[in-house]
């Protein structure tokens, strides 16, 4: 059985579990109260991180799942995504609006993504 690596592990969940290759990310939000923009530049810099630590880079990213607590900000977070993700190997994505944590948070996204061979 192939042993199962687990990054920044709290009493309740994971930042990342890396098992058989696949690195699989907890839902990352940003900085509460900011803006939509600041807050997706924020996932994305800790979602670039934690795949780093994993062995992984956005190149790799099979499934990105986008939550918005607005879909009116849909756009904005695009525009910061856009220019963010790689165009040469985008990954299957989804994205919907659900109600988060906290009302201060606008954006959470959750990454599977292969570990880099």
């Amino acid at each position: 059985m192939a042993d199962i690596t687990r990054l920044d592990s709290g009493p309740r969940m994971s930042q990342a579990a890396i098992h058989n290759g696949m690195v699989y990310l907890a839902g990352q939000v940003g900085v509460a109260g900011e803006g939509v923009a600041a807050q997706t530049k924020t996932i994305l810099q800790r979602i670039d991180d934690l795949l780093a630590r994993a062995g992984s880079d956005k190149s790799r990213i099979l499934q990105a799942t986008i939550w918005l607590d607005d879909m009116a900000d849909f756009a904005e977070m695009n525009s910061v995504w856009d220019a963010w993700v790689d165009t040469s190997n985008p990954p299957a994505r989804a994205a919907g609006e659900s109600k988060l944590a906290t009302p201060e948070y606008k954006v959470e996204i959750i990454i599977v993504a292969a570990q880099s061979a």
